[in-house]
């Protein structure tokens, strides 16, 4: 019988290799194609490709100091697909930041949420589902919300919501 672990190290390690190089070879294109892309557009993908090579940065760190183990990275994994399975959540981008348990950037999102709403250019209808969304994912990350945040949750929260916050208690 092999050993407990052995398998899955070899396949995060080749997932994580090839991720890599996918990272970098997008980099490569993106700068092969910089004169066909305008200026924001080719800023933004850099931006985002350069994100990504940091969260597999940290990533590797935290395995290596031992911080981070395969199992908690898994269940985290669980957890967003239950989500987005239940269609808790609708926005993949809240998603994302939740499966790679990043509360600050959640929170960053919310305040850009807030000012979206006050200058006209997020629907209340779309602010409410995004905000809830994020209270939901925050609260499940162990974040605490404020007396504000919990008021609103209480009188937004749906009824795919419940079932997430339900079904992620019971794999917890």
């Amino acid at each position: 019988m092999a050993s407990r672990g052995t398998t899955e190290t070899s396949k995060l390690k080749q997932n994580l290799e090839e991720q890599l190089d996918r990272l970098m070879q997008q980099l490569q294109d993106l700068e092969e194609c910089r004169e066909e892309l305008d200026a924001d557009e080719y800023e933004e993908t850099k931006k985002e490709t350069l994100e990504q090579l940091s969260e597999i940065n940290d990533s590797l760190k935290k395995i290596m100091s031992g911080d981070m183990t395969l199992v908690d990275e898994l269940s985290g994994m669980q957890l967003a697909i239950q989500a987005a399975i239940s269609q808790a959540f609708k926005t993949p981008e809240v998603i994302r930041m939740f499966a790679k348990k990043q509360p600050r950037q959640l929170r960053t999102r919310l305040a850009e949420m807030d000012r979206d709403l006050m200058v006209g250019k997020l629907g209340r209808d779309l602010y409410t589902q995004q905000k809830v969304e994020i209270l939901t994912a925050l609260r499940k990350l162990g974040e605490k919300l404020t007396p504000d945040e919990e008021t609103f949750f209480s009188a937004n929260a749906g009824a795919a919501l419940s079932q997430f916050e339900r079904v992620s208690t019971d794999l917890g």
